[in-house]
């Protein structure tokens, strides 16, 4: 089944990744290895917004840590989620909040276009149309400051790395 929001069917995605038909660019030089709370359990995703951070717990103390934009004012959110999907190269649905701002988009933007403003892959979360997500080259500069409507936004060499070690189901903690 296609996920309406994001476009793209699990079984074929992981069919091709299973074949080495999908790759993805070389790790970013911003991503780097911290010290984090050891009660926090391996394998959570921690979204600083305050610090326009992500950080993958990896074991107990230790985290990866991304440069990230978040939710632009009105549209924050906190509290915990899960993943509840993985695409790559997702079409994009405007939701009707960004069309009611932006009415000159259209209503699907195919994966893999320069103007689809989720980038190389997505991390859906069970809050509704919020993801965790790459960029386009025109919003790279983004990053690091609060711009989204809800969603975090990755740059795609970092959303790739994150992508492959992240499973559906992971837990997310979104702290202000």
């Amino acid at each position: 089944m296609r996920n309406a929001f994001f476009g793209l069917t699990a079984p074929v995605l992981a069919a091709a990744a299973a074949l080495g038909c999908l790759s993805f660019p070389q790790a970013a030089s911003a991503r780097d290895t911290v010290a984090f709370s050891a009660s926090i359990e391996p394998g959570t995703i921690v979204i600083s917004a305050s610090q326009r951070k992500l950080f993958y717990i990896v074991r107990p103390g230790v985290a990866i840590r991304y440069s990230v934009a978040v939710p632009k004012r009105g549209k924050e959110w906190s509290g915990y989620a899960s993943v509840d999907g993985k695409y790559l190269r997702p079409d994009w649905t405007p939701p009707p909040v960004v069309k009611a701002d932006h009415p000159e988009l259209p209503d699907l933007i195919p994966g893999g276009s320069p103007r689809n403003p989720m980038g190389l892959a997505a991390l859906t979360l069970d809050r509704g149309e919020v993801a965790i997500h790459g960029t386009t080259a025109r919003m790279r500069a983004s990053i690091g400051t609060a711009a989204s409507y809800g969603c975090i936004r990755m740059l795609n060499e970092d959303v790739a790395d994150l992508y492959s070690r992240v499973e559906v189901g992971s837990p997310v903690l979104m702290q202000p």
